[in-house]
């Protein structure tokens, strides 16, 4: 496993509050965390617990262990459809389901 590196993981974690189109200010209220902890673990200065581990995952829609070391391996596509779906309002999240049915089943039938 790689070696863990707190700088390099700030800059995992700021790199998708970017990618997702967050502030600090948002990211940090999201994984209940101050905007100043939110920097200091940005630039690597803090560490932090498990559960705030946990909740910038969650947040970022990337799972913990590239949070933590970078590994993309499986979870990699997943997590930008997942940071996809996120962003659609909840009052179209069945719609959107459907459609993602409908898809599969279509790629399904040509197959």
């Amino acid at each position: 496993m790689a070696s863990f590196d707190p700088v390099i993981m700030g800059e995992r974690i700021k790199k998708q509050r970017l990618l997702n189109g967050y502030s600090r200010e948002t990211l940090a209220e999201m994984a209940e965390i101050t905007p100043r902890f939110c920097y200091d673990i940005e630039l690597g200065l803090k560490n932090m617990s498990v559960r705030t581990l946990c909740n910038l995952s969650d947040a970022l829609h990337v799972s913990v262990d590239y949070i933590l070391y970078g590994s993309t391996e499986s979870s990699d596509n997943y997590d930008s459809i997942i940071g996809m779906i996120s962003l659609c309002p909840t009052d179209k999240k069945e719609h959107l389901e459907q459609i993602i049915s409908h898809y599969i089943q279509a790629v399904q039938d040509k197959s």
